[in-house]
């Protein structure tokens, strides 16, 4: 079995007569956080939708768990356990905290029927999705929003989670609490790919790290590296720390 639980080589996608992705080569190793930066349109949000199925490679592949999920559709691939979070959330605001919750729960009908110990766990998490349970969703903060759609991936347990910009637009004080939660989902054996433009958010948590740009990774290390290296940082994304 390979030490990447998934691997994307050389996919191009294409959306109508738009050549978005060149031959993108991306490696998730097992158990850790990958991190895929880059400027905007770079194409971060493109390489998730291709990997989901959302828009499909024109040529490449992209192999999950050693087996080649590049032409399947976006069911099936939500069946590998694989769970995608998008930028933007996909809560559905008419109905409570719990119905969204219950929605991600396929093996419950009711909410009594949803695994009692798994909510505890995404409720220490959490907080505010256990204090907001029988509220409207719609009428949440944005990041209390952003708490739901990740409390709504890891409902049932997943072997992989995929999540665009988890930090956007959030206070300090809940992007730490966002970083306590992903290191806890971490530890607990998930592997997790973030895309993410906040570079200190980044570099306290990602293991490793992949920079697009133009369509293309164009460097791939440890997050520890590139945290270090300034001069790094400024060609690859333009920051000045």
């Amino acid at each position: 079995m390979s030490n990447n639980l998934l691997e994307l080589s050389g996919v191009h996608t294409h959306i109508g007569a738009y050549h978005i992705l060149h031959g993108v080569d991306l490696a998730v190793p097992r158990g850790q956080l990958t991190m895929l930066l880059g400027r905007n349109g770079a194409g971060k949000t493109t390489t998730l939708r291709t990997i989901m199925g959302l828009w499909q490679a024109s040529q490449g592949s992209v192999r999950f768990n050693d087996n080649d999920i590049t032409k399947l559709n976006t069911p099936q691939i939500a069946g590998m356990n694989i769970a995608y979070v998008p930028e933007a959330m996909g809560i559905f605001s008419d109905l409570t905290v719990k119905e969204n919750m219950l929605l991600a729960a396929r093996g419950a009908r009711t909410a009594s029927q949803m695994d009692d110990a798994r909510l505890k766990w995404i409720f220490g998490l959490f907080p505010a999705v256990e204090k907001f349970w029988n509220h409207p969703a719609g009428k949440l903060s944005g990041g209390q929003k952003q708490m739901l759609a990740v409390s709504r991936a890891i409902v049932e347990p997943r072997e992989l989670l995929i999540i665009d910009e988890p930090s956007k637009g959030l206070a300090p004080a809940i992007i730490n609490n966002m970083i306590d939660a992903f290191a806890q989902l971490k530890a607990s054996g998930v592997t997790i790919l973030l895309v993410e433009q906040n570079f200190n958010f980044a570099k306290r948590l990602g293991d490793t790290v992949a920079v697009m740009d133009n369509g293309v990774v164009v460097h791939a290390g440890g997050m520890k590296e590139l945290a270090e290296d300034e001069a790094l940082q400024t060609s690859l994304l333009g920051l000045a720390l």
